[in-house]
């Protein structure tokens, strides 16, 4: 069994560390072809694409730059290492729009502070696994992100008109907008 597939079988509630678990469909405009997702939180979900073999995503329908789809690790062993460093993958996925110095600030943080259970979650995920936590984690999301390349990633036709972007084969979108009827107003003043 691989670390991915005994993750699935752990009895704990995976929401404690933002890995709510539901339905493997995205849903989103911006949910690569392809995904499975694993695991989501406020909106965003974690997930593989296929193409990428174990590589671990974030989607995020509300981006910070224009990267609504980026990469948090390498594999599965790796995000569960990240996630034991940060406590959950809520921080972990915030480092494509942190600076080194507002992620080491916000790790120590009162609004990373444990929620009750949490704590035994990543207990035993530490123990289940052998692991231990990145030495660095924000420097391992940074260098992975930083030479990775997204033209692979496939989206559906919704996320090109959403977006009003040419699509891959070069068709273009056509306009979302609406056409109305021309409005008159007529203003008459009366002195009295």
């Amino acid at each position: 069994m691989d670390t991915f597939e005994k993750y699935m079988n752990l009895d704990i509630d995976a929401s404690l560390i933002g890995l709510e678990r539901g339905s493997e469909d995205g849903g989103y405009f911006c949910t690569p072809v392809g995904a499975k997702v694993f695991g989501r939180e406020s909106g965003i979900h974690y997930c593989f694409i296929e193409g990428y073999g174990d590589m671990v995503f974030a989607v995020n329908p509300m981006p910070w730059k224009d990267d609504y789809v980026y990469p948090l690790a390498e594999n599965f062993r790796d995000l569960l290492k990240l996630i034991l460093y940060a406590g959950s993958i809520t921080v972990i996925e915030q480092i494509v729009w942190f600076s080194k110095e507002q992620f080491e600030m916000f790790i120590k943080s009162e609004d990373n502070k444990f929620v009750i259970g949490q704590a035994e979650v990543l207990d035993v995920i530490r123990k289940e696994f052998n692991i231990s936590p990145v030495s660095d984690a924000y420097d391992y999301v940074k260098a992975l992100q930083k030479d990775f390349d997204d033209s692979k990633i496939k989206y559906t036709d919704e996320y090109y008109d959403i977006l009003g972007i040419p699509y891959p084969d070069g068709r273009q979108v056509e306009c979302q907008g609406a056409e109305f009827s021309e409005v008159t107003f007529e203003i008459n003043i009366t002195e009295e």
